[in-house]
């Protein structure tokens, strides 16, 4: 007997760690969710849903809450394998079930919750070598006498953020001290705030894939290490920063390498630094690393992202979602459904 599926999303902000908080993207995941869950069962792959027949366009028809009562709802409807397309975390809900044998696609709750902070994964990449722009951590304490080490221009970040939310580039001191009271006051996202060089060149963003079986090329293949799909880059930014894909479509401002860039010495040598990166955080499922050029060329490592955004064109009314990472499995013969099953397959339980 096959074994049945569900996805959950995300229904609540994360726990504040540090004084820091992941603000929650409206709709919780519910969207990527139900283009998963629509593209499993288009594949007959065993479903299970919230309603008996979910309408196309209703997002909350395909998905269950990452709650344990909504987890629970999935499994005793007949779910063997959860989903976690949301936002994990140490104390998670699933991490119960995961104990108890269900069987997941996603990441080790845990190591999200750690890795989620840009300053401790920016940190533990330098330590391993690995190029990490120029930071330093401010803090509401010490908000009025931070040292910078490196020159203007400068980007302010949230440290656990989520895609271009609260992302600034800042020319000079005034515009500096102005952003980081502006942040801190919204209190959107906690007492510290990260703030690193700013990188004026090429952008491009790399999914990286964990070991484990996939078909490829019309073949199972067994892939022993951790492999990255060709680079994305990334155009038409606005004020320095790639907008939210909420408010422009990333097939607008977004295309995967040509072939001749893909064999380039640079290109090759930013892909396996990610895929060590991916190593370092032990990634069960698909992670997204953002790099920007210096002025001189070289690729610098400037956001790792444990839970990319899934969106894909299943749906009819969604031709235009695909992810970055969607576009990134086309240019290896992936539809948006082969790069579903694929990352299905990697299911895993303790």
């Amino acid at each position: 007997m096959k074994e049945k599926a569900a996805v959950i999303y995300q229904t609540k902000t994360p726990p504040e760690r540090n004084g820091i908080i992941k603000p929650m993207k409206p709709g919780g995941y519910s969207d990527s969710g139900a283009d998963i869950a629509y593209s499993l069962q288009r594949q007959n792959i065993p479903i299970i849903t919230p309603v008996e027949n979910p309408e196309v366009d209703n997002d909350l028809n395909w998905v269950f809450p990452d709650t344990a009562e909504g987890i629970q709802s999935a499994i005793n409807k007949g779910a063997s394998i959860i989903w976690l397309n949301t936002v994990l975390y140490k104390g998670h809900p699933i991490e119960s079930f995961i104990k108890n044998g269900i069987s997941v696609v996603g990441q080790i709750p845990e190591n999200v919750d750690l890795y989620d902070d840009k300053w401790v994964t920016n940190n533990l990449l330098k330590a391993n070598g690995l190029p990490i722009p120029k930071s330093v951590l401010i803090t509401q304490e010490n908000v009025h006498d931070y040292k910078l080490h490196f020159p203007f221009p400068v980007v302010t970040k949230p440290i656990r953020g989520r895609g271009s939310q609260g992302v600034y580039v800042v020319k000079d001191e005034k515009g500096l001290h102005i952003i980081l009271n502006e942040l801190f006051a919204s209190q959107n996202y906690g007492e510290a705030l990260y703030v690193e060089e700013f990188l004026s060149g090429q952008e491009i963003t790399i999914t990286i894939m964990p070991p484990g079986t996939y078909f490829l090329n019309r073949k199972i293949v067994s892939q022993t290490n951790y492999w990255a799909l060709p680079p994305v880059q990334r155009f038409n930014h606005e004020n320095g920063v790639a907008p939210y894909n909420g408010t422009v479509a990333v097939i607008n401002n977004s295309e995967v390498l040509s072939d001749e860039e893909l064999l380039q010495a640079n290109i090759k040598e930013v892909c396996h630094q990610c895929e060590q990166a991916a190593k370092l955080v032990n990634a069960k499922a698909p992670i997204r690393i953002d790099c920007r050029t210096n002025a001189e060329g070289q690729y610098f490592l400037f956001d790792l992202n444990m839970k990319p955004n899934m969106t894909g064109a299943s749906r009819p009314h969604r031709l235009d979602q695909d992810s970055l990472t969607a576009l990134a499995a086309r240019k290896i013969g992936w539809n948006f459904d082969d790069l579903i099953l694929n990352m299905f397959n990697q299911h895993w339980e303790e």
